[in-house]
């Protein structure tokens, strides 16, 4: 924590009441500052080091206990170290975080975070840099479960998500602090957590998560149940479903993509036209008209997003018994991805295959990090870890029958990622560890450098979607104990 920036804050921390201050983080060589509040100073490569903050934790002898990011330039202020403190008292609560400002080119804006939910499971949620903690429930959240695991960085995650088994963390809607904001892309954000250079943190995270789970009564154990005989007839045994909307300059190079797959079996693609209103539905009439394997559909309905346009996919008479994803901006990396994943559904029995993919730009040259694997994926505690991990990969393919039996979510962000955890919840989910997929990165992307508002919403979607999946999971095993 930079020394200057504590000198500035210690006025604000003197007048709300702070009596100590913990520094966690690399020896370094500059001298704390003189002052009557006493400043202790925890020596450690990792600030998140488990043996660390159980030292500072037993450093507490008051009754709330702030933690702040001393890398974020916070400038805190008595009035809203004493709100958050006031509202934590006041309900009893077992962690508080607010709003913040953040000085930016444009000047001062509010930055807000969001509600925590039950499936508020991401180690990467975003509380902002200053956080609340009562003392009381962390004590009992020690006598309860023991002490903080042995990890390298995930002792705050360990905390948080003990304190959540006590009571919920909660949100004061309220801009409390000022700080600077993170100098990187929410394009960069995106995919941090499948960075191959986080997968110690990945696995120290999974472990913390499954304990989690285990605590609050969601984790699954195998065995799994076996998907379905169904009785419908396939036209075909594959189809690859690409819906698109406005994708002139991709959609030809997907459905070519697609179709130039060598396989012996049959397939089509089926692509889903959301009454595009650029020049896609031309593009797809042309191709059509020369290519009988193209099912050019048009939906009546005109409110369908993302995961409606799948589903109606799935119904039609044309989608074979397994149906393959593409996005429309988006290829397979070889000719021999149909026939990978349809042979590694075979292998099962699997409700849903996914593969690897590479990150590109337009022009298909490699973009960090490379190939997501999602290596952190087990076959017993995959879909535990889930919970955890904001996607599964790509492409992913599932069993029609399934589908069909259980639709995706009408919304274009998300939806994948629901199919995955509701049919993982009972079925077997078979994993390809090698790169299938090129992922195109580029100003077209809808999640492409969202603004904050916008990835604010699809955090909270995805948080309620765990957190159904959360109490889904809870009834299935409360079943399970009935049952024995």
């Amino acid at each position: 924590m930079p020394v200057q920036w504590v000198k500035a804050s210690l006025p604000a921390w003197r007048a709300a009441g702070v009596h100590k201050v913990v520094f966690i983080g690399p020896a370094g060589s500059e001298r704390l500052p003189e002052t009557d509040i006493k400043l202790v100073r925890i020596s450690v490569g990792q600030v998140f080091n488990g043996e660390s903050w159980r030292e500072a934790l037993m450093e507490v002898s008051t009754p709330i206990v702030f933690c702040i990011n001393g890398d974020a330039g916070v400038v805190a202020s008595v009035s809203g170290l004493r709100r958050l403190a006031a509202v934590l008292t006041d309900i009893g609560a077992s962690m508080v975080y607010s709003h913040y400002r953040e000085q930016t080119a444009e000047g001062m804006v509010e930055h807000p975070t969001i509600d925590y939910q039950l499936g508020s499971l991401r180690d990467g949620f975003d509380f902002g840099p200053v956080m609340a903690f009562s003392t009381d429930a962390i004590r009992e959240a020690e006598k309860r479960w023991g002490p903080l695991a042995d990890t390298t960085c995930g002792a705050l995650y360990d905390l948080r998500l003990r304190l959540s088994a006590i009571s919920l963390p909660v949100r004061l809607p309220e801009a409390l602090y000022v700080c600077l904001p993170e100098e990187r892309t929410a394009g960069q954000q995106h995919f941090d957590y499948v960075d191959p250079r986080n997968r110690t943190a990945q696995l120290e995270m999974e472990q913390i998560v499954t304990a989690h789970l285990a605590r609050i009564g969601a984790k699954l154990e195998p065995p799994f149940d076996r998907p379905p005989a169904g009785t419908a007839s396939f036209p075909v045994e594959a189809s690859v479903v690409i819906p698109v909307r406005n994708r002139e300059k991709t959609i030809a190079d997907a459905v070519h993509s697609a179709l130039q797959q060598k396989a012996p079996f049959e397939f089509n693609v089926i692509v889903v036209d959301n009454h595009s209103t650029d020049g896609t539905t031309t593009v797809l009439r042309q191709l059509a008209a020369q290519e009988s394997r193209l099912v050019h559909l048009i939906p009546e309905a005109t409110d369908l997003m993302i995961g409606g346009c799948w589903s109606l996919a799935a119904a039609s008479e044309a989608c074979g018994r397994v149906a393959v994803q593409l996005d429309s901006d988006d290829l397979y990396s070889s000719p021999d991805t149909l026939r990978q994943i349809v042979e590694k559904m075979g292998e099962g029995p699997y409700a849903m295959v996914v593969g690897s993919y590479k990150v590109v730009n337009f022009n298909l040259e490699d973009l960090p990090p490379g190939v997501i694997d999602h290596r952190e994926w087990t076959r017993d505690n995959g879909r535990n870890n889930l919970l955890r991990v904001n996607g599964l990969g790509a492409p992913r393919a599932f069993l029609t029958d399934l589908l069909r039996a259980h639709p995706f979510p009408n919304v274009s962000y998300g939806e994948d990622y629901y199919m995955g955890m509701r049919l993982s919840r009972h079925y077997e989910i078979g994993r390809i560890y090698d790169s299938l997929y090129l992922c195109r990165r580029w100003e077209g992307n809808t999640d492409a450098n969202l603004p904050l508002a916008a990835r604010n919403a699809h955090d909270t979607y995805k948080d309620r979607l765990r957190t159904l999946e959360v109490i889904a999971r809870q009834r299935v095993n409360l079943g399970r104990e009935a049952a024995q």
